[in-house]
């Protein structure tokens, strides 16, 4: 998505330990004009899947997830990082660590949202190593549905986590790839 390559360009800041700062309109402060038209470009591109649910890991990935669901009129799904008093019973979970806060995480969705005949869009802000897709995709299988394709607003090429994804099999879709970050200069993949 070309947009999306300018505006990280125009907006975008490189922090040391290959970080890309986007806060000013995906993931702190949230653009919502421009996130409309990145759920339009992400519902053209799984147009012919057959999605029921948008899944997402809290916190970074539910607004994109949200405007995602709106688009194809489906429910958004997120899984939760921390225990809650507001979630008991059963629960499918997953190991998930955080590039970005250098943990790990236990992920968690309750199993009345995931149902074996769910056809599951996966997605997150940023893919990097994949490992926040991995544990969503662990949940998934855990419920028994379906994977209809994973989806990132940005992804970090270089890292590999989407092009080991792509290698399984799946359907992975970012819409702007940076292949290179150093110096203050990004690079997109072409």
């Amino acid at each position: 998505m070309k947009a999306l390559e300018e505006k990280i360009i125009r907006e975008g800041t490189v922090l040391p330990g290959d970080v890309l700062k986007v806060g000013s309109f995906l993931n702190q402060q949230v653009d919502t004009v421009f996130l409309k038209e990145m759920a339009k470009e992400t519902a053209r591109l799984f147009a012919d899947k057959p999605i029921t649910k948008v899944l997402t890991v809290e916190a970074s990935g539910i607004a994109f997830a949200t405007a995602v669901a709106i688009e194809l009129g489906v429910p958004m799904v997120f899984a939760k990082k921390h225990p809650s008093a507001n979630v008991s019973g059963a629960q499918y979970a997953a190991p998930v660590y955080s590039f970005t806060h250098k943990t790990t995480y236990m992920i968690s969705v309750s199993r009345d949202y995931l149902t074996p005949n769910d056809k599951v869009l996966v997605t997150d802000d940023f893919l990097a190593n994949g490992n926040a897709l991995k544990g969503l995709i662990s949940i998934v299988e855990q419920a028994g549905a379906t994977i209809a394709g994973c989806c990132a607003e940005i992804e970090k090429g270089f890292q590999g986590g989407g092009d080991e994804l792509r290698k399984q099999g799946y359907q992975v879709e970012s819409l702007a790839i940076v292949e290179s970050m150093g110096d203050g200069e990004i690079t997109f993949r072409r």
